[in-house]
């Protein structure tokens, strides 16, 4: 594997996997409600537990990733990952559970912070959110695959076919792990000839970063409100079956992936702020019309632009939080890659303890709410010219 370009696919296919279990866990959560009688919000505690460990962990998985490269920690972050999502259909006790699901999310949380600084360090300075677009299409078609693997692995073995998420975990491990060396040496070299030394001596921009931050948690929570409660909305509102309802889920993770594949391409050409203020614009009212319809063909249709419009700005601000924070690649992408997955994970026992109390179209509503935040937000981040040199903001433009 001599071109760097080569790498972008790998780690995609590694991202691919890692987030095959993220796409699992909703899926999985019906089957466990029925099997183990838990309430909404006790299936909405496991989406914490398997996010708390990884939004305490990523940041600190982007710093060492900033002070050394280890590539061979991608493999062992994927070998996790897999494991303990694997092992949920062979347990029954709640806090079993929770540990399971927290191992999962130590093992994502290693991959995503490293894999991310690499993407950046092999593509070209002008192509940075296309490459970005390419890894993170890996990811949505992991969380897109994953509600059909677990559904069908579980409905032809009963809950102990979860088994069959390690295998692609074992595959990328081995093939990660392999080229571990490679990695290393091909983020480097392009690092010297591409002139990124250049970039490092920039100051970060820490105040825009935290504005940044401000979106991607707030994306992050909407994204898992939605991602968590969409095959339950399917099923309880829309009167559905449980195979339906994770079809559904799987159809809004394959269009969040095609978007992500625009996204990145889209940005590098008219402007990250741009793209990312057009997503939540086109975001808000979509999800506040689910909530009106009761209609499956309409609310398919609008779940089609929600998952379009939710994951165009998802590459945009990876790169643009890199951008902001030059010398600190891996920190940057443990937030904006990693963290806008799990924060909202942290939230999800609320939102569960909500549509307990008021029905899940209680808590959609709120979900489309907490989306107006998000939104503001994105009109303030500093425009290109800005924060960057006049040489940077020609790459960009």
């Amino acid at each position: 594997m001599k071109k760097k370009s080569n790498y972008t696919y790998l780690l995609s296919a590694g991202h691919l996997s890692s987030d095959l279990n993220q796409g699992a866990l909703p899926a999985i959560l019906p089957f466990l409600i029925t099997s183990h009688h838990f309430s909404y919000a006790a299936a909405a505690g496991l989406v914490l537990a398997a996010n708390i460990i990884s939004s305490i962990v990523q940041p600190l998985f982007g710093q060492l990733a900033d002070k050394k490269s280890r590539p061979w920690l991608m493999a062992v972050g994927l070998l996790l990952g897999g494991l303990g999502m694997a092992v949920t259909g062979y347990l029954s006790n709640f806090t079993a559970l929770c540990i399971a699901v927290m191992i999962s999310g130590l093992g994502i949380a290693a991959f995503h912070p490293e894999a991310a600084q690499m993407v950046n360090k092999v593509s070209d300075e002008s192509k940075k959110g296309a490459g970005i677009s390419i890894f993170s299409f890996g990811g949505n078609v992991g969380f897109a695959l994953g509600p059909i693997i677990s559904t069908v692995s579980i409905m032809s073995f009963g809950l102990k076919g979860t088994a069959v998420l390690l295998i692609p975990a074992v595959i990328m491990c081995i093939a990660i792990f392999a080229q571990s060396r490679n990695l290393k040496e091909a983020g480097t070299i392009h690092a010297m000839t591409s002139g990124q030394s250049a970039v490092s001596k920039q100051k970060d921009q820490w105040f825009p970063f935290s504005l940044l931050s401000i979106v991607v948690f707030g994306r992050s929570v909407v994204f898992y409100g939605i991602n968590t409660f969409l095959s339950l909305y399917w099923v309880n509102v829309l009167l559905q079956t449980k195979s339906m309802g994770n079809t559904m889920l799987s159809i809004f993770f394959a269009i969040g992936a095609i978007s992500t594949l625009f996204g990145g391409r889209l940005a590098d050409k008219y402007g990250y702020k741009k793209i990312i203020i057009f997503a939540f614009l086109l975001l808000l009212p979509s999800i506040f019309l689910l909530t009106m319809t009761s209609n499956v063909v309409v609310a398919t249709l609008i779940l089609v632009v929600i998952g379009f419009a939710l994951n165009l700005s998802y590459s945009p601000m990876v790169v643009l939080g890199q951008k902001y924070l030059p010398n600190r690649l891996g920190l940057a992408s443990g937030v904006t890659l990693g963290l806008s997955v799990s924060v909202g994970g942290i939230v999800a026992p609320v939102l569960g303890n909500l549509a307990d109390n008021h029905g899940l179209l209680a808590a959609m509503h709120v979900v489309a709410l907490i989306a107006v935040i998000p939104a503001i937000v994105a009109f303030m981040l500093p425009k290109s010219k800005e924060t960057f040199n006049k040489t940077q903001e020609h790459s960009l433009n």
